[in-house]
């Protein structure tokens, strides 16, 4: 496979003559999938709840830590399985009943991908004449043809987008430290628990919205592949990138309270005006570089509930209508909720933490402790998918 010609699997086994790539390939992946305005919204949530700078990096810490480690544990079953994360369900719930919690998934990464769109057509209506709502069309077409390449094109393009992002970021943080924080920011006597607690379950509850898809991007790795290796590449790219832009989150927020109504304007307005396109290119940049997962994992949950009914031939007519599908649906409902944003970030939060904690408790104790990493392709793939001779 390559990355010049679009990927022919979707749910299917990845033959062991098809595997490529090392590890380490991981890390830039899942660093450059948090390198955008939304995770500082998600680090900003504290601040608003009553958190100063000190509890809120203590939260932003532990929720970061506690969730990467059970989705880099995902990431290992890629190169054992060779499959994608949410069919795996099937060896937990069944070939039928996997399609529940690939239900709630499926809507989460519309939810997700609506959520970021909103950010980029903010940021192209504040930056061109062209309009929130084309912003977001636009955006969103540059994303549906990445996506539809596939796999070695996210891979190759989310490695240049780590060198990019990062190096962005690192000019947005370097300003905002000389803006300064207010003088009791750092007082860790101010201590509010509901609060804390808060945003140590939205940052964990962020982190594991990548358990139902981490798999899907280790797939492809050789089945000799070191489970320890892609275990600490997966979850360094995480935990390093969120840790760090929640933090700014948190900073910008404690400085400008409205940050979270207009992020990219607030962004862009750290900076001389004549930067101030090349700062919302930036940011769109940044929801192009998440949003492609999106799509993706929107795709391959819709295709895994088709085949759950129906056996899927791998077809480019096939993956273009599915893929067309998700797109339409996720653009209109980003649409819909550009209105009231905020509202609906912080809601599509908390009820992805009531679905994920137990989905992934369940497929880990199942894959590490109860089964040992040892299964039989025709029980996890089931009857619809193709499995290895």
């Amino acid at each position: 496979m390559s990355a010049k010609v679009p990927e022919l699997r979707s749910v299917e086994f990845v033959p062991h003559n098809e595997r490529h790539g090392h590890p380490a390939g991981q890390f830039p992946l899942w660093f450059s999938v948090n390198m955008m305005v939304l995770t500082t919204l998600t680090g900003g949530i504290g601040v608003l709840s009553g958190l100063n700078m000190f509890w809120s990096v203590v939260a932003i810490i532990c929720g970061n830590l506690l969730g990467a480690f059970f989705v880099a544990g995902h990431s290992v079953q890629g190169p054992v399985l060779g499959i994608p994360q949410m069919i795996q369900s099937r060896a937990q719930f069944g070939v039928f009943g996997a399609a529940i919690p690939l239900l709630a998934v499926l809507i989460m990464y519309i939810g997700y991908f609506a959520s970021n769109s909103v950010i980029a057509g903010d940021a192209i209506d504040a930056g061109t004449p062209i309009g929130k709502n084309w912003g977001i069309v636009i955006s969103g077409l540059v994303i549906l043809v990445i996506t539809f390449y596939g796999h070695d094109l996210i891979h190759k393009i989310e490695r240049w987008f780590a060198i990019i992002l990062g190096a962005g970021f690192l000019a947005v943080t370097a300003v905002v430290i000389q803006h300064g924080l207010p003088s009791d920011s750092w007082n860790a006597s101010n201590f509010n628990g509901a609060a804390f607690l808060l945003l140590i379950a939205a940052t964990a509850t962020w982190q594991l919205t990548f358990a139902p898809y981490v798999a899907d991007y280790s797939r492809y790795l050789p089945s000799s592949t070191s489970g320890k290796q892609t275990f600490i590449f997966t979850y360094l790219g995480l935990v390093v990138s969120t840790t760090w832009l929640m933090t700014l989150g948190a900073m910008l927020t404690t400085i400008f309270p409205e940050y979270g109504a207009q992020p990219s304007q607030t962004i862009a307005g750290l900076f001389p005006s004549a930067l101030a396109p090349a700062v919302y290119i930036f940011i769109v940049i940044g929801v192009i570089a998440t949003n492609v997962f999106n799509l993706y994992g929107a795709f391959m949950s819709l295709t895994t509930i088709v085949d759950t009914f129906r056996r899927v031939k791998t077809t480019l007519s096939a993956r273009a209508v599915l893929f067309l599908i998700v797109f339409a649906v996720a653009t209109l409902v980003a649409v819909l909720a550009s209105s009231d944003f905020m509202t609906f970030f912080e809601n599509l939060l908390l009820v992805l933490g009531y679905m994920l904690f137990p989905w992934t408790t369940i497929n880990l104790v199942d894959f590490f402790f109860v089964r040992k990493g040892l299964f039989a392709a025709e029980s996890v793939v089931g009857l619809g998918a193709s499995v290895p001779g």
